[in-house]
Formats: C-alpha cells, sequence, structure tokens
C-alpha cells in the first residue's frame, strides 16, 4: 500500500484505538487507519516537521515537537483540538494520555491538559 512506502526508517509508532501514527527519523509522521481516530493527519501534515514524540488518547494524537511545542488532530472531544490551549504548550517535556485527554509537562514544572 501507499502506507507501507512511506514506512522507513521509523523511530517511534503510536496507536490510538484504531489508527495509527509512526514518526520517522527524519522527523516527519505517517498516519492510516480510521480517520475518525486520527488516521488522517493532512489538516496538520505541514506542522509535522522535527517530530521528537507521539502520544494518544483513543481517538487522537499528540505531537511534540523539537522546538518543544506540540500539535494534535483526530477527535476534537478526545483532545484532538488543543487550539484552547496552545499558546501555553511551549517548552513541553513530555505529553501522558488518558482515554479522551492529553497532559503535557513543561520545561518549568507546570502541567497543561486539554480534552475531556
Amino acid at each position: 500500500s501507499g502506507v507501507q512506502a512511506q514506512l522507513r526508517s521509523v523511530k517511534q509508532v503510536q496507536a490510538s484505538g484504531f489508527a495509527f501514527a509512526a514518526v520517522l527519523d527524519g522527523g516527519s509522521v505517517v498516519t492510516w487507519g480510521n480517520p475518525r481516530y486520527g488516521g488522517n493527519s493532512s489538516r496538520v501534515q505541514h506542522q509535522l516537521r522535527s517530530v521528537h514524540h507521539v502520544e494518544a488518547t483513543s481517538c487522537a494524537f499528540a505531537a511534540i515537537l523539537a522546538d518543544g511545542s506540540v500539535t494534535t488532530w483526530g477527535s476534537s472531544a478526545y483532545g484532538g483540538d488543543s487550539s484552547e490551549v496552545q499558546d501555553q504548550l511551549r517548552n513541553v517535556l513530555q505529553v501522558q494520555a488518558t482515554e479522551s485527554a492529553f497532559a503535557a509537562v513543561l520545561a518549568d514544572g507546570s502541567v497543561v491538559t486539554w480534552g475531556n
């Protein structure tokens, strides 16, 4: 398939309920699976450069970029829309997920959450 040909030099694979996201060696991301579960990242694909790590809820993904920012996609009810906290998502060290929410640990030790 088209996705299979793109899966070269994979550093990480993360799964939501019915989709996958793979971080490639160059920092780009390949997604596949059910679009309602984050399998389609075309809306944010232009932002998925220099990706350090990807985390997932059951229906969305969050990518930590090399500059410490975060890009999200998938179901907004499950954390795929981080626009309300986007200005706070700077110097992110780590992201953890529940079934429907994300929590980001920032370099100053504070935590930012989004989702439900």
